[in-house]
């Protein structure tokens, strides 16, 4: 804790006064009427003088003027010793006399500005003296050690699920700091870098708090953006700190998250600028593979950009090791849900098997905030655990967002959205390839007006044309039904579209799923988004190929809507069945629209609700029943 210098706060006060002072005696004088002593003794003899305060220096007091209106005047005082008669004879009211002098007023009037000055100077002076320790300072790295008692030291692998691959890597890297002569005696080294990239969400920040709590070793942790700073020279200054400091706590650990805000490919500015990050990152270069090697050092970083990097840092000796972070898989993702929901208290109706299957591509962050969302719903209805339904309603809030049943909308628009989800139903339904529909629902969430969910049965990690060509017709599905049962199209389209276009590019241009044009890809580079690199790249392909490219994407999409039209087509009946249903009940689940593709016949709403309230009164009966056997018993 540093302490407080006392000039500094001397140089306050004394400015406070002086400037308190000043405007006193500014808003002073104004109000002072300065009257000549003829004026004055004329004034008592008038008997205008009320009050008079005579001093060595001065004389002042109040008079009436010729209006009547009090005021206050002064004047400088004569050899007259027949002042205190004449006011006594024309009955002035109070007078008195001083013999101190108003000398703090003209003094700090006087010499005020000249103190003031000298203060401030010297203020500046012992400023700049200190200047250099506070330069020195200002080059320190801002890496933060964790303590054996932080929040940080105590995550250890066990609050990390799925990642198996990754924490068998870092679990290698903390045995080699806790035992280096196990690997040294076969000749092996010690790995100077290890970067984790992966999703945002995955979990790299949380393994690298991991490694800290598993590491009996000392850990520094910062972020890429504080060793960029306006001032040059700043940012190396701090990476070569981070380093001596790791240096004389060897063995160590250094973890930088967010590397690619120092680590981006060099010279890719106009002109190949030599700017300060590009300092930044050559003192880095050097510092984890250069003449002055640090033996025991090793450096953790984490990024969502590795094509970014620049490819000197990625090279065997400086990143040694680079670890992906995959999203979960199923059994991840049920082992992140159980991790997730240790503080949370769960009812005998969850099942976190069949949540982690409604929840594909989900990350770690994605199923913490499902738990966390799933609580807080739980607790708004004052329910004293967490129930499946919540946990439904909190897959939907994170997938589409929350619900806004307050928007109000025309009876028209309930229906075309009505049709339009209808018609992504159906046609999923009727698809060879597509996966199975979990839900449909007109009630809006987000931005969106309604939604159609589907969960496929397994994870997927490859994606056939077929299943492309399936999806494509999905997404064109809404559009279509609206088009057939009301003979125009609506915006509420636009994101099935952008997403269809989207999938139909990348069949072309590089999946090589385009008859015309072939297994050639057409999609420039994207490993730099530098303007500098990429102004003079040459398009990798021709006017004429560019017009096949458009012309095949348009013939594909032509395609996916025929096939949805003729699916529509042929069950207009089963649509229009579907949206009633969707009409009355808001949500209808994948099963209900199998039923409905039977030809069954759903349980309305209302009798939906009289057999609830009958279950529930024959259970009431039934527990009125057994009391009763009970009192009998124990009679």
């Amino acid at each position: 804790m540093t302490k407080k210098n006392p000039w500094f706060l001397f140089f306050w006060i004394m400015l406070f006064i002086v400037i308190f002072m000043i405007f006193n005696t500014i808003k002073q004088r104004p109000q002072d009427l300065e009257l000549e002593y003829s004026q004055f003794k004329q004034c008592i003899r008038s008997g205008s003088i009320s009050k008079v305060l005579v001093g060595p220096e001065f004389i002042r007091g109040y008079f009436k003027d010729g209006n009547g209106i009090l005021k206050k005047f002064r004047t400088i005082p004569m050899s007259d010793p027949n002042l205190v008669r004449d006011m006594e004879d024309n009955k002035v009211l109070e007078f008195s006399a001083t013999t101190k002098n108003d000398w703090i007023g003209p003094l700090l009037l006087n010499w005020g500005p000249i103190i003031l000055i000298l203060l401030f100077w010297f203020w500046m002076l012992r400023g700049m003296s200190g200047g250099n320790k506070r330069a020195i300072s200002f080059g320190k790295a801002k890496a933060k050690l964790a303590g054996k008692n932080s929040v940080v030291r105590k995550i250890t692998f066990k609050d990390v699920a799925g990642c198996g691959e990754a924490k068998e890597e870092l679990k290698e890297i903390i045995e080699f700091l806790k035992n280096p002569s196990k690997f040294k005696k076969l000749g092996g080294k010690i790995p100077k870098g290890v970067l984790l990239f992966g999703s945002p969400g995955t979990g790299k920040t949380l393994l690298a708090k991991a490694v800290a709590g598993e590491a009996a070793v000392p850990f520094f942790s910062s972020s890429g953006s504080e060793f960029v700073e306006m001032f040059v020279g700043v940012g190396a200054s701090r990476v070569r700190d981070l380093f001596e400091q790791g240096r004389k706590s060897a063995p160590c650990l250094l973890f930088i998250d967010e590397i690619d805000a120092v680590g981006r490919h060099r010279f890719a500015g106009i002109g190949g600028g030599h700017d300060e990050r590009e300092q930044t990152l050559n003192q880095l270069l050097v510092e984890m593979d250069g003449f002055e090697t640090k033996e025991g050092v090793i450096l953790i970083a984490a990024t969502n950009r590795p094509d970014v990097l620049d490819p000197a840092l990625l090279r065997p000796g400086r990143f040694d090791r680079q670890v992906v972070v995959t999203s979960p898989d199923l059994k991840d993702r049920e082992e992140i849900l159980n991790v997730h929901s240790r503080k949370v208290k769960l009812g005998r109706d969850i099942n976190l098997n069949v949540i982690a299957r409604r929840t594909p591509g989900f990350v770690g962050a994605d199923l913490a905030n499902l738990v966390n969302e799933a609580a807080l719903l739980a607790a708004r209805n004052n329910q004293e655990a967490v129930n499946m339904k919540n946990m439904e309603e909190a897959i939907d809030r994170v997938i589409a967002g929350p619900q806004r049943k307050s928007r109000l909308m025309s009876d028209k628009e309930r229906q075309i959205i009505a049709y339009h989800e209808a018609g992504h139903a159906l046609v999923a339904k009727f698809m060879p390839t597509a996966d199975p529909v979990h839900k449909v629902s007109i009630i809006p969430r987000g931005i969106a007006l309604g939604y159609t969910l589907q969960l496929p049965e397994e994870d997927k990690y490859l994606s056939s044309k077929a299943e492309l060509s399936d999806n494509l017709a999905i997404y064109i599905g809404g559009r279509v039904a609206e088009e057939l049962v009301f003979s125009e199209i609506t915006t509420g389209a636009r994101d099935d579209i952008s997403k269809a276009t989207n999938i139909a590019m990348k069949m072309v241009t590089e999946f090589g799923m385009s008859d015309k044009i072939g297994p050639i890809s057409l999609k420039g580079p994207e490993e730099e988004v530098f303007l500098g690199r990429d102004i003079s790249r040459d398009v990798r392909h021709s006017g004429k190929i560019s017009e096949l490219v458009d012309e095949e994407v348009k013939n594909i999409i032509d395609i996916a809507k025929s096939r949805a039209s003729k699916i529509l087509k042929e069950n207009m009946n089963i649509l229009n069945r579907v949206v009633g249903y969707l009409l009355e009940r808001e949500n209808l689940s994948g099963e209900d629209i199998d039923k409905i593709i039977k030809r069954e016949e759903l349980v309305s709403l209302s009798e939906n609700t009289l057999n609830n309230n009958n279950n529930k009164n024959n259970i009431v009966e039934k527990k009125v029943i057994d009391d009763q056997v009970l009192e009998g018993e124990n009679v």
